[in-house]
Order: C-alpha cells, then structure tokens, then sequence
C-alpha cells in the first residue's frame, strides 16, 4: 500500500460514497486512519465510522458549503454513468448537467471551503473507445471522446482545470478502464453469471488485449493521488498491468470460480454480423476490441504499484459472486 501523505491531511469527503468503488473507498480511508464524510443523494449506510451526509441530486445548483467544512481532500465518484441504451430525450445534456456542472459547482465551492485538493475520477472514454493490440492510451493523447458521457467527463476535466488555474484548488485527475471487484454491476457480473452456470461462449477467437483494474488498485492509486505531493495538476491512467485477452479473462474467471471454461471457436466476423442485426454491435465491441491503457506515469511518478495482482482480484470477485448467488439460493429455496 501507499502511505505517502500530506501533513495534517486527514478528513476526506467522497461523492458517490454508497457505490461500487465508493465504499470500498471509504472503508480504505477509514483503515488508514481518514476521518471519512459520505456524500448520498439520500440516507444509506456506509462502513461503520463514515459520516453520512445526504446531498440530493448532484447538479450546477447543489449547496455543498454546510458539507465541505473542515475538508482537506475531496474524492468526487459521483456521476451520471454511461449506460447503453439512455433514455434520455437529450443525452449530452444529461450527462452535462451532472458530471460538468455539478463537478464544476462542488470544485468552486471546494476551493471557497479551503480544501486543499480534489481528485476527479473520470473515465478512459476521454482518450477514446479502442486501441489496436499494439497500441496504449497514454496521458499525453489528444483527448478523443465518442460518446456523450466520455465529452461530459473531458469536459468536466477542462473545467477542473480551470478552476484550479483560477483559485489554486488542487487537481488531480484519475481516468480508470473497467472496474471489477466485489460488488460489479453491468456486463461483469453477467459474465461471471454465464460462466457460473456453465453457458457456452463463443469468444475462442478473441485475440484482443484490455485493461482492466482491480477496484482494490483503484481504490489504491486513489488515495495516492489524494496524498502525494506529485500528484497535483496531473492526470493518471491505472490498471492492473496485466493485459488479458477476452477468452483469457473468460479462463482465469472460470479458475477463480471453480469452473470449466466451456468457450468454443465462431468466426468472429459472423458473430459481429449477427451483432449488428440484433442491435448488440457494441457489446460484441467490447468483447472482441482493444482497449489498453499505459501506466506508466502513475508507476514513475507516484511510485505506484497495483497492491493486488489481477489472479487476486478476481479470486475476490469470484468469491463475492458466489456468496451472493449462495446467498440468493438460500432466500429462495
């Protein structure tokens, strides 16, 4: 772990405190010794000795001045979150209005309070949707968002910094891949559902490379960059560093699980044909595309290393799953 810190840095507000990556955060800080403020958009339990604090919706408009006394660190999560099919009659300004405009609203009122430093999770969808196998995103790429969420995050990220250049606000910024770890939602947890149950998948012939990064690590280089001195008016790639391949992803999850990997060769052209017939072109996307991130600046710079192996991860993910599913069995038998 990295136990670099600021003196005297030790009370932290977390938006987004009750999600997946938000309470293993909290719980990190309150171990290390963090006197740890959540901010929910209604009452709900965090880990034992978090404050909780209820804020409401998250927007241009929200009143944080009552919240933010005695801060010295804001760790901003909360966000509108790409989904893949919104609802929304207007996207873009959805996504605007809560991960522009309320991160803007809270980082001004953060540099009022006398906060010394904000560090933003915003997403890899800000350098762009793939990479070839060969190929890394880096901090250094022109940004190149493709979506309404990743133009909402590059944009929040601009403001960001701005705000900093105009008030002295520390600014850090974290651009994570897919999160995994106990608690995942979305297409992680029905993979590891299909390979539970032995479904076969036809993702043989999946020779990409992704990064993902273990929500342990994250939660790691987090509070890294809310501590190290370095880290101010930097933006960091993290991962696991350990690039794997969707059909290797589907093995080590098999292992981790107790299961067979029941994989099997389709040529990968049909199977993206009957994905744009079926209107699932972008979930087939991201099983055969790449996506790689560098982090290499995080490692030099911070002297940043993944505290959990991706083997480790996914053994935690895996044993989560399984006492939820166990869990479930038992209530409905």
């Amino acid at each position: 772990m990295n136990n670099t810190s600021i003196p005297g840095s030790r009370q932290a507000l977390v938006t987004g405190a009750s999600g997946f990556v938000g309470r293993t955060l909290c719980a990190e800080m309150l171990c290390r010794g963090w006197q740890v403020r959540g901010a929910l958009r209604s009452s709900e339990q965090l880990p034992d000795g978090a404050e909780v604090v209820a804020v409401g919706n998250i927007d241009g408009d929200t009143g944080w001045m009552n919240v933010l006394r005695g801060v010295d660190v804001v760790v901003h999560l909360a966000a509108r979150v790409h989904v893949m099919k919104d609802a929304a009659a207007d996207p873009l300004a959805e996504f605007l209005r809560v991960n522009l405009h309320g991160t803007e609203n809270l980082a001004m009122q953060a540099a009022r309070s006398g906060v010394k430093r904000f560090v933003y999770v915003s997403s890899i969808k800000v350098n762009g949707e793939r990479t070839t196998e060969m190929q890394h995103y880096s901090e250094s790429d022109a940004p190149d968002p493709q979506d309404p969420y990743g133009v909402s995050k590059w944009q929040a990220e601009q403001a960001l910094q701005r705000i900093a250049r105009e008030t002295g606000l520390e600014i850090a910024i974290v651009r994570p891949p897919l999160v995994y770890g106990p608690g995942v939602k979305g297409n992680f947890v029905r993979l590891l559902a299909a390979i539970d149950k032995g479904i076969p998948l036809p993702l043989v012939g999946a020779h990409n490379l992704r990064s993902l990064v273990y929500v342990g690590n994250l939660v790691d280089a987090l509070i890294a960059c809310a501590t190290h001195p370095a880290a101010a008016g930097q933006t960091y790639l993290v991962s696991d560093g350990d690039d794997v391949s969707t059909a290797k992803l589907v093995e080590r999850i098999a292992r981790a699980l107790g299961r067979s990997s029941r994989s099997f060769y389709f040529p990968p052209g049909l199977l993206r044909a009957a994905a744009a017939v079926l209107g699932r072109s972008e979930q087939v996307d991201r099983l055969f595309g790449s996506l790689r991130v560098s982090d290499e600046k995080i490692r030099r710079e911070l002297a940043w290393i993944p505290p959990y192996s991706m083997e480790q991860g996914l053994r935690a993910t895996a044993d989560w799953y399984l006492t939820q599913r166990n869990g479930y069995n038992r209530g409905t038998s």
